[in-house]
C-alpha cells in the first residue's frame, strides 16, 4: 500500500508500487486533468503536479516515491478554477488545445510560490513544459499578470466554471479508499 496526501485528502493505493503516479491519479483517482503526454525524454510537461511544492512531472515518479508526500494535481490547485495562474491564462488568451494547459499552470504555480515576481529568464528556466501550439509570448505574459495577481496588485476574474470534483471522482473509483485522518 501506497500512502500520501493527494489535494489535501490522505490517500492509499493497493497497487504495484512501481506504478507511475501519473497512472495512480489518471485511472484510479479519475484526476484526469494530469496529461499522459508519452513519458521519457518526449516528455512535455502536461503531467505536472506539485510534489511537496515542486512540479514534477508525474511519469518520472512512482507510487514508493510518492509514499508519504504531498501531492497536489490541476484538479486540487483550485477547486473554482480561481487560482492567479488559471485565471491569467485565460485573460491572457494563453490557452490553445488545452491539452499542455494542465502541466503549464502547475508549472507557473510552483514557480510563482518560489518567486511571486519572475523576470522573463525565470518563467523561461521555471517552465520547461512544451507547448505545440505556441503559446509562449501570451504564456509568459499571463505568468507576469498572475504574479501581479498573486500579490494583490491587479485583480483578474476569467475562470471557465468548475468541472468534476474530487469527491465525486472518488466515489467513482473502488481501487482508491481515502483514509481517515489519524489511520
Amino acid at each position: 500500500m501506497s500512502r500520501m496526501t493527494v489535494n489535501e485528502r490522505p490517500v492509499q493505493f493497493d497497487l504495484d508500487p512501481r506504478m507511475p503516479l501519473l497512472y495512480a491519479l489518471r485511472e484510479a483517482m479519475n484526476l484526469t486533468g494530469t496529461k499522459a503526454c508519452g513519458g521519457g525524454p518526449d516528455c512535455s510537461g502536461a503531467c505536472m503536479v506539485l510534489v511537496d511544492g515542486v512540479a514534477l512531472r508525474s511519469c518520472a515518479i512512482t507510487l514508493a516515491e510518492a509514499e508519504g508526500r504531498l501531492i497536489t494535481t490541476i484538479e486540487g490547485l483550485s477547486r473554482d478554477r480561481s487560482h492567479p495562474v488559471q485565471q491569467a491564462l485565460v485573460a491572457q488568451g494563453a490557452i490553445q488545445c488545452g491539452y499542455c494547459t494542465p502541466g503549464i499552470v502547475m508549472s507557473a504555480a510552483a514557480l510563482l510560490m518560489r518567486n511571486p515576481a519572475p523576470s522573463r529568464e525565470d518563467i523561461d528556466a521555471g517552465i520547461p513544459n512544451i507547448c505545440r501550439c505556441g503559446v509562449y509570448p501570451r504564456l509568459v505574459k499571463a505568468v507576469e499578470q498572475a504574479g501581479r495577481v498573486a500579490q494583490r496588485q491587479e485583480q483578474v476574474s476569467a475562470a471557465p466554471a468548475p468541472g468534476i470534483s474530487p469527491e465525486d471522482a472518488a466515489k467513482a473509483v473502488p481501487a482508491l479508499r481515502i483514509v481517515p485522518e489519524g489511520e
